[in-house]
């Protein structure tokens, strides 16, 4: 594995790249002027026809680096046998992003994109694989099925990408992964998109792919500096108060309320849609077609505030989120990190703030470890959103021991009622 040198963007933006004028005119009018660091970096090297690494936060334009050089790439074929091109996503929701990109980008209508996945019914799948398509963007689970039924052919396969890698293994897809990959054919181009590069990533980059270059435009911390972080020590009882004060404060473009539960989520947004217009819940029990609806919503802005859980906390991405509530802090620090990267997207500003229950101080500091960075406390004027309990008398056999120094230096008496 070889590490490419980062340059600096190019002057005349994508004209730099050496793309040809159909797939400039395509990103004109997609409004893209000038590529992003990974775009940047990772273009010309899948250009060159190498395999490629891409380790970068989500929200850097990760999408456009691989679908450009498939583009640049592709010439019009017939018959078409297969898809020449397979994008292996971990969700549904990145699945339709991903098309919909495909499709906002294609400089040629003769090359199609499908999106297949579980939840959409299986007779407009197969209608749209027999019409015959360039791109299949798909999870892991809903390709093998059409692999096992004999409705999808890998023969004339020659670009793999696997996108959000780490997060296709966290959820258990790798055998999946490498079934399919063992039924493409073995000269191909294998790109590989990951916001981290964890043991299980780096053992399938070294059995699947060929002298891969690894370009990492990622921070060394894994927050986004652009983030203004914040967190509010909140009772239970009082948290919906609190998020309808914030709502009431804040100039809110777009915003998600992260919740832990989906029945939590759920009870959440029935109290909230009595409050405020535009507002959705998104979590995993929902049907597809309903989960699609509400997110080409929220992508168009139709909704304003949404409710979810971590099913839209990785990969989704819609450019107006101006605002993320973390409503419930998240048991897995690292879904903190991806809850908070849905605002602040391509350089903008964003806001993300986090309740913080009395008992939950171990929590919070998991997460400052976890991205290397303490996250100041705020206060509303005017709003008590936290009532300590009363002081536990002393007797004289009770000796009441000094916490230690917590990491960062926070004062964390409140977060312990233990002598």
């Amino acid at each position: 594995m070889t590490t490419a040198m980062l340059e600096q963007p190019r002057l005349g933006g994508f004209h730099g790249l050496q793309l040809k004028p159909e797939l400039l005119a395509a990103l004109d009018r997609a409004k893209y002027s000038r590529p992003t660091p990974i775009q940047q970096a990772f273009i010309p090297e899948a250009l060159a026809g190498r395999d490629v690494i891409g380790q970068a936060q989500t929200g850097t334009g990760k999408t456009a680096a691989f679908l450009l050089p498939f583009y640049q790439s592709w010439t019009p074929s017939e018959p078409q046998v297969g898809p020449e091109a397979i994008i292996l996503v971990p969700t549904r929701e990145l699945a339709v992003q991903v098309a919909e990109e495909a499709a906002k980008l294609n400089p040629n209508a003769a090359c199609r994109t499908i999106a297949i996945y579980g939840g959409q019914r299986m007779r407009q799948q197969l209608a749209q694989l027999r019409r015959g398509c360039s791109i299949v963007v798909g999870t892991p689970g809903r390709i093998l099925d059409h692999l096992s039924r004999g409705t999808l052919s890998l023969e004339a396969v020659r670009y793999v990408v696997l996108d959000e890698a780490d997060r296709m293994l966290d959820i258990g897809f790798r055998p999946d992964i490498e079934r399919i990959l063992r039924r493409c054919p073995t000269r191909r181009q294998t790109l590989l998109l990951s916001a981290t590069m964890p043991a299980p990533v780096l053992r399938l980059t070294q059995r699947y792919m060929v002298d891969p270059v690894h370009i990492n435009v990622a921070p060394e911390t894994v927050t986004v500096d652009k983030i203004r972080q914040t967190y509010i020590t909140v009772d239970e009882s009082r948290k919906f108060d609190l998020l309808l004060r914030l709502i009431q404060r804040s100039d809110v473009r777009q915003c998600i309320i992260f919740c832990e539960r989906k029945r939590w989520a759920e009870d959440v947004y029935q109290m909230l849609r009595l409050h405020v217009k535009r507002s959705a819940c998104m979590h995993g029990d929902l049907p597809q077609s309903l989960r699609n609806r509400i997110m080409l919503g929220f992508r168009q802005g139709k909704i304003k505030y949404l409710v979810a859980t971590d099913v839209v906390g990785r990969g989704i991405d819609v450019r107006d989120i101006s605002h993320v509530f973390n409503y419930d802090i998240p048991s897995d620090p690292e879904n903190y990190v991806h809850r908070i990267g849905r605002t602040g997207r391509i350089g903008a500003d964003g806001v993300a703030i986090l309740f913080v229950t009395p008992d939950q101080g171990e929590q919070l500091t998991n997460i400052e470890i976890f991205i290397n960075k303490q996250i100041p406390e705020e206060k509303l004027e005017g709003f008590v959103a936290y009532t300590p309990p009363p002081p536990k008398p002393q007797t004289a056999t009770s000796v009441v021991k000094p916490l230690s120094q917590p990491i960062f230096g926070r004062r964390i008496k409140k977060y312990s009622n233990r002598p």
